[in-house]
């Protein structure tokens, strides 16, 4: 009795002298592009007294905002840090250059101007080239000392990329090329790194590379807030959040009796 499937076997020698060396220098790679890149980061700078206060200002007002149809301030200090806050941000008392001066409008904050997020720019193209250019050698490396093909079971869904520059479009689909054992292990190691460095690591290049396609090849300054129109904003959300308001505590007395069986 013959069986109708035929079965791929992988041959010792493909194994041991092809998928074990480039599983094994991709594991070396990613865990040593990990400390390359806690290396290359900076503790992050101290920000000043200024530009906190005006973060925490804000911080406050949302918060003050979110709680105010369940609020456990009584309407009297409610209404009063309420517009404590909104008088602040009409006058600018919390912005970090101080109040604008005259009717001119204040210019718009400039990101390179503000070390810190030019800092991140900096870490952020220092993390991008360690991940682009381990992986172009690791490429070049595979191409050039393990050319021919790997059996390996996959879908028809894969052959025209992983059998790329194979001029046999007959060929079955699990005979692949060297090179997508490599994007296997590429997309496919990110769980043993997370158990060898944990969860926070910088060994998955995949992350890296869907994060540099959605954003652009080229990193870009972040965009500084703005922090007078944000005031602005916010004082309109106050007014809103006025007209939800609704103490906890109101008629806490007699719910409390109700509760307990003595009203």
């Amino acid at each position: 009795m013959t069986s109708s499937t035929v079965s791929l076997y992988l041959d010792p020698q493909i194994r041991d002298w092809v998928l074990f060396p480039i599983t094994v220098v991709m594991i070396l790679v990613g865990i040593l592009r990990h400390y390359i890149v806690l290396l290359l980061q900076s503790p992050p700078k101290k920000q000043p007294r200024a530009a906190i206060r005006e973060q925490r200002a804000l911080i406050r007002s949302q918060i003050l905002r979110t709680t105010s149809a369940n609020s456990p301030l009584p309407h009297h200090l409610y209404h009063s840090i309420s517009q404590h806050l909104s008088q602040a941000f009409a006058d600018g008392s919390y912005l970090r250059d101080g109040p604008p001066k005259g009717d001119s409008p204040a210019a718009p904050p400039n990101p390179l101007s503000d070390p810190s997020q030019m800092d991140g720019m900096m870490a952020g193209m220092k993390t991008q080239m360690v991940m682009m250019v381990p992986q172009m050698v690791i490429m070049g490396w595979i191409n050039f000392f393990f050319q021919g093909f790997l059996p390996f079971p996959l879908t028809l869904g894969f052959k025209s990329m992983l059998q790329r520059g194979v001029e046999t479009p007959d060929m079955d689909v699990r005979w692949v090329s060297s090179l997508s054992w490599y994007f296997l292990n590429f997309f496919g190691l990110n769980g043993l790194y997370r158990l060898i460095l944990g969860n926070d690591n910088s060994a998955d290049s995949s992350r890296d590379m869907t994060t540099s396609f959605a954003v652009g090849a080229t990193p870009q300054a972040p965009q500084a807030q703005d922090f007078n129109k944000l005031f602005n904003a916010d004082r309109d959300n106050l007014a809103f959040a006025e007209g939800l308001y609704n103490w906890v505590g109101k008629d806490i007395e007699g719910r409390i009796l109700k509760k307990y069986g003595r009203l």
